[in-house]
């Protein structure tokens, strides 16, 4: 049954999840594009700032499954997508599902795995659906990855490929709050303590699934001008041909961005604008979403890293050179 006022119903889930995470109003954000625009997101941030929360929030709060698969060296391929059981009873075999499975599904530390590993989530990713002994399986219609890594310890970890990096819709860098909102996290950990040890309060009912698929309608109708088009290729194909822009900008990126990132900007910038309350999508929304598009999808030259010279900061100086037509 169509609900109502989708809108609505996505402002609700935005403002529990507030409640939930202090200090990470736009890690919220793009979860909540990720989950309109039908992506998966990398998030990479430090231990501690709520990365695993802001997920566990989003699947709390929505009527959905969901799942957590914690990526060690010891993972197989089948622990993920699931494995075929031999049932002695009637001498055939049954499939049983894996964690992924889900509606919304964690992976933590997605660079613990080894690589095949990895090649079996990412294949569900984008195929939505995993095939074992022949058999075609397909996943939720609702499914939503989101995949955390940590970016300073690199031990003992296998990094993602570029081919497989392009497959993330964004990648969402987390960053420690600030002062403020650290002292209202102690308050808020400290009431869930204390709310342990008494009547846990009800919890509101969950928002349902038709809701982001209904939101997903309304989204898909937003009106994207020319203008608008020809201001996303310009910016991917701008990474490509960087030193036609600038001289500098040129020697820092060595590969650019493929046709998945002027996909992935027009339908974040879609999401960005419906919820936003806005009927099109204007240049402000393109420019909020691509560094979040972009900045796992170039491979920064040598003398870039030699400078530490950002990936973000590249995308900004590629932003601040390309006009609006």
């Amino acid at each position: 049954m169509p609900v109502a006022d989708p809108r609505a119903a996505f402002a609700e889930l935005r403002a529990r999840m507030g409640q939930a995470i202090i200090g990470q109003d736009r890690v919220i954000e793009r979860l909540l594009i990720a989950l309109l625009a039908d992506g998966n997101v990398l998030v990479e941030g430090l231990p501690g700032v709520a990365k695993t929360r802001s997920v566990k929030a989003l699947a709390k709060n929505l009527d959905a499954r969901f799942r957590r698969i914690q990526f060690t060296p010891d993972l197989l391929p089948s622990d993920v997508v699931g494995s075929e059981i031999y049932e002695q009873k009637t001498g055939e075999f049954r499939f049983e599902q894996g964690p992924v499975f889900g509606n919304i599904v964690l992976v933590d530390e997605i660079n613990r795995a080894p690589a095949k590993v990895q090649s079996a989530l990412l294949e569900a990713m984008e195929e939505r659906q995993v095939t074992v002994a022949g058999t075609t399986h397909k996943l939720p219609d609702l499914f939503l990855v989101m995949a955390t890594q940590n970016p300073i310890e690199q031990e003992g970890t296998y990094p993602l490929p570029e081919a497989q990096l392009d497959r993330f819709l964004m990648k969402i860098a987390v960053d420690y709050p600030p002062a403020a909102d650290e002292r209202a996290i102690l308050r808020l950990v400290r009431g869930e303590e204390q709310a342990k040890h008494g009547a846990a309060p009800d919890a509101p009912a969950p928002i349902p699934q038709q809701a982001v698929f209904d939101a997903r309608a309304a989204m898909s109708r937003l009106t994207v001008a020319e203008a608008i088009e020809d201001y996303i290729v310009a910016l991917v194909c701008g990474t490509r041909d960087a030193a036609a822009l600038d001289k500098d900008l040129g020697t820092w990126i060595e590969v650019g961005a493929s046709p998945r990132a002027s996909i992935a900007i027009d339908r974040a910038a879609r999401a960005h604008a419906w919820l936003a309350g806005q009927d099109h999508v204007s240049p402000d929304d393109v420019r909020a979403i691509a560094p979040d598009v972009l900045r796992h999808r170039l491979i920064l030259s040598y003398e870039a890293n030699a400078d530490r010279i950002t990936a973000d900061a590249a995308v900004e100086r590629l932003i601040s050179l390309t006009a609006v037509a």
